[in-house]
């Protein structure tokens, strides 16, 4: 059977035995041991970049309570470090655990959810509480977490009292793998609840604090999240702990794909000519000094495609991941950022000051911290490899990402603008007032971001967003004479239309021919013969637009 594509799939021997075309991230392993030796390492990436698989497939590697070497045949780490894989290869007991999905609307639905995570885990492992070498007091703990009774000091104990128990029955100190660490406290955050905050707090920083301290059992640990946290002092007292973040080279490789990892990922399934496709898409990351493309957008897409091969790119990180932090950046009051957005969407950059500790509940305490986010989170990237700590070069990474900043800032565009100007250009356009709805329009899109790409889509959509504003029920493309006019708009009161066609100009000397070409464009195609019964009064106009400046024409 050939390699398929698999989505979704985050455990790694499932995804194997499931003959997934899986991209070796293996050699990981070999530099994290061999070329580090730190106690605990954190690695920060963005969602969707692969760390759940790649912490799935290190416990395959390491688990002492499995033989894996059929996983691992034909992988670079088996090929390469066949000393290594004899001496590290399911040779320790492994606890691995996930705060991934540990979320609620309060922090006792959110305790409840970690709570039971913590009970499937120790289902998993129910059979270390029979070994007489693990001591009563461990195995009475033990079985409290199981039924979900366990106090909140059971819980803060919970991995340090697992780790001791599978030190007693195999040993050996355990390597401790935690996924997502920073999850329950980002979905805190968003709650805008500061006690549900503090609350997760103390109870993520005890468990993180009891198991990773000067931690006898502990042979080594890895910890995966989005930020690095530290300033609440959750990794304080921890013992040669290294963090490698987006900016950092080590390690850099390891999390999305390279592009040659892609060439070859599209050669296998013969889609080598959608290359330039996926690079504008879902490329343009830059981790360290490595260049590399979102894993989950690109498979997604190549799943699609081999379904359907009309299928075209689209946005799948907005269907996985919260926009809350953008959204809330656009929105914020404190800070007016719409210049450097609007250098972000037109593809330039800016450079920023960044800070890689934060903590979640001072996110808006300034523009730093929130540029900072943006770096860590992927809606922003490195605009170049050049590895510099304090103020980085940014800029949008690709499409999809420059598409979830424009729907955000047109969605604040469509909230705030004036209303007074608003009223004004709908009263002007049922006046027949061209110079007064050319010069309001103009002024609300002096009030909004501009962006090249935009074309007539954009402007389609805030003129029909105006007039719904005001009460009224806009026809967006709708069918009339020999094609589709972009906007008709009904005042069933006083029995009046308006049809407007729309232009984007290349120049702004062609604003009047490009409204004439509209008008044009309308009796051509007979859009104002379809006038409905009973209906008197209809104005037609032709629309042009370049950059932020408007121009409407009626016809006589």
């Amino acid at each position: 059977m050939g390699k398929r594509i698999v989505v979704g799939n985050d455990i790694f021997e499932k995804f194997i035995r499931d003959d997934g075309y899986y991209v070796d991230k293996t050699e990981l392993i070999y530099d994290l041991v061999e070329n580090n030796r730190n106690e605990v390492t954190l690695f920060t990436r963005p969602r969707r970049f692969g760390k759940t698989l790649t912490m799935s497939m290190m416990e395959c590697f390491f688990d002492i309570r499995r033989d894996s070497v059929d996983l691992f045949t034909d992988r670079k780490i088996l090929e390469d470090h066949p000393d290594f894989c004899k001496e590290w290869m399911n040779q320790y007991p492994v606890l691995f655990f996930t705060f991934k999905d540990i979320e609620g609307l309060s922090f006792s639905s959110a305790y409840e959810m970690l709570k039971n995570r913590i009970s499937g885990k120790c289902a998993e492992l129910v059979d270390l509480a029979e070994d007489p070498r693990v001591t009563e007091r461990d195995r009475k703990a033990f079985f409290r977490l199981l039924n979900e009774e366990g106090s909140i000091s059971d819980i803060k104990s919970s991995l340090d009292t697992v780790m001791r128990m599978m030190h007693a029955v195999y040993g050996k100190p355990v390597i401790l793998l935690i996924d997502e660490y920073d999850v329950p406290l980002s979905k805190a955050a968003e709650s805008k609840n500061k006690e549900y905050y503090r609350q997760m707090l103390d109870v993520i920083r005890g468990i993180m604090s009891i198991s990773l301290k000067t931690n006898e059992y502990l042979k080594f640990a890895v910890v995966t999240g989005c930020l690095r946290i530290s300033k609440e002092s959750i990794f304080t007292g921890v013992n040669n702990f290294a963090c490698y973040s987006v900016t950092s080279r080590k390690f850099s490789r390891y999390f999305g794909f390279t592009e040659e990892e892609v060439i070859r990922m599209l050669d296998a399934f013969g889609l080598s000519g959608r290359m330039d496709l996926i690079r504008k898409w879902y490329d343009g990351y830059i981790f360290g000094n490595t260049e590399v493309f979102c894993p989950w957008d690109v498979v997604s897409y190549l799943s699609a495609v081999l379904y359907d091969e009309e299928e075209e790119p689209q946005n799948f990180w907005a269907n996985t991941s919260s926009n809350a932090i953008l959204d809330f950046f656009v929105n914020h009051r404190k800070f007016d950022a719409s210049e450097k957005f609007e250098i972000l969407l037109n593809g330039g950059t800016i450079t920023e000051d960044v800070c890689e500790e934060l903590t979640y509940d001072r996110i808006s305490e300034s523009e730093k911290n929130l540029w900072s986010v943006m770096l860590m989170t992927g809606y922003v990237s490195k605009a170049d490899k050049s590895v510099s700590r304090g103020r980085v070069k940014l800029r949008i990474p690709n499409t999809e990402i420059a598409g979830i900043f424009r729907d955000a800032v047109v969605a604040r565009f469509e909230r705030t603008m004036d209303a007074g100007n608003v009223d004004a250009f709908v009263t002007a356009m049922w006046n027949r007032d061209e110079e007064t709805a050319s010069r309001m329009l103009t002024d609300i899109l002096w009030d909004s971001i501009s962006y090249f790409d935009y074309g007539e889509d954009y402007y389609h959509g805030m003129l029909n967003g105006i007039f719904t504003s005001r009460g009224f029920a806009p026809d967006s493309n709708d069918e009339a004479g020999l094609g589709r006019l972009d906007l008709r708009v009904k005042d069933r009161g006083k029995r009046r239309i308006l049809l407007m066609e729309f232009k984007r100009s290349k120049r702004e000397a062609d604003l009047d021919a490009d409204c004439d070409e509209a008008i044009a464009q309308i009796l051509r195609n007979g859009y104002d013969r379809a006038v409905p019964e009973g209906y008197g009064q209809q104005l037609v106009y032709g629309i042009a637009f370049y950059a932020k400046t408007a121009k409407v024409k009626r016809m006589k």
